[in-house]
């Protein structure tokens, strides 16, 4: 049996070749960084929470309550637990007779105050919107045209305008507020008023929407489980079919 004698015409296959030492170990101090970067920034982030809560709570417990005064060693977190627990407490207080009657003594003198009147209006106006259990403001995501035509940027729709703002509004549309965070600190951005009908609601969650803006549009929602979907649509097969 003769040899096989390759046609010189035809291009020579590609040489694999593996990977080097080095562009291995480049690739496992890679693959490091991305497992144990979110761990230890999630860990120094709690253990900075609890720190910052205890240095401020703590002082204000008599020394006979704290556990290092009968322990060798301080307890983390002591102090977010006074903090939820002392919380709770005044929201019990204030839910009865007695809490509603200490806390309207407590807004008629900050209200006789000419500085800090209009700070504490605005500011108790802001919490109870934000933790209204019935309150729609940033409950939805949605796109608007800015800052340019062809650019769409991420807002958060709020409430419609005021009927003291309405008026200087024009009368032809619909007007809603809209806050339109900046990237990558969610936190800050622009306030602005928008025709309903120029706002386009998308179906991501506000947490979702944020993650876009902090990440620079790296990060994107998560996916439904195709699992999860097929079976969603068996049971309404299902529902109709009986």
């Amino acid at each position: 049996m003769t040899g096989f004698t390759p046609d010189p015409d035809l291009p020579s296959p590609p040489v694999v070749r593996g990977l080097t030492a080095g562009q291995r170990l480049r690739n496992y101090f890679l693959t490091g960084i991305v497992v144990s970067g979110p761990v230890v920034i999630t860990i120094y982030l709690s253990f900075w929470i609890i720190n910052w809560v205890d240095g401020w709570v703590k002082p204000i417990i008599p020394q006979i309550y704290l556990p290092e005064t009968y322990l060798p060693f301080a307890i983390p977190g002591f102090g977010i637990l006074v903090l939820v627990f002392g919380l709770t407490i005044l929201g019990f207080l204030t839910a009865n007779l007695v809490g509603r009657t200490m806390l309207d003594f407590g807004e008629t003198l900050l209200a006789r105050m000419p500085v800090v009147r209009g700070l504490y209006r605005s500011t108790k106006q802001i919490f109870e919107t934000v933790f209204s259990q019935s309150g729609t403001s940033f409950r939805s995501v949605a796109l608007v045209e800015y800052p340019a035509p062809g650019c769409w940027s991420i807002v958060f729709p709020s409430t419609p305008p005021s009927a003291e703002v309405t008026t200087g509004l024009p009368k032809d549309d619909d007007f809603i507020s809209v806050f339109l965070p900046c990237a990558p600190n969610p936190t800050t951005g622009f306030f602005f008023y928008v025709a309903r009908n120029k706002v386009i609601e998308v179906p991501i969650t506000v947490d979702d929407a944020a993650k876009i803006v902090m990440s620079l549009g790296l990060l994107k929602p998560e996916e439904e489980d195709p699992r999860k979907a097929a079976i969603t649509a068996a049971a309404r097969l299902k529902s109709r079919a009986s």
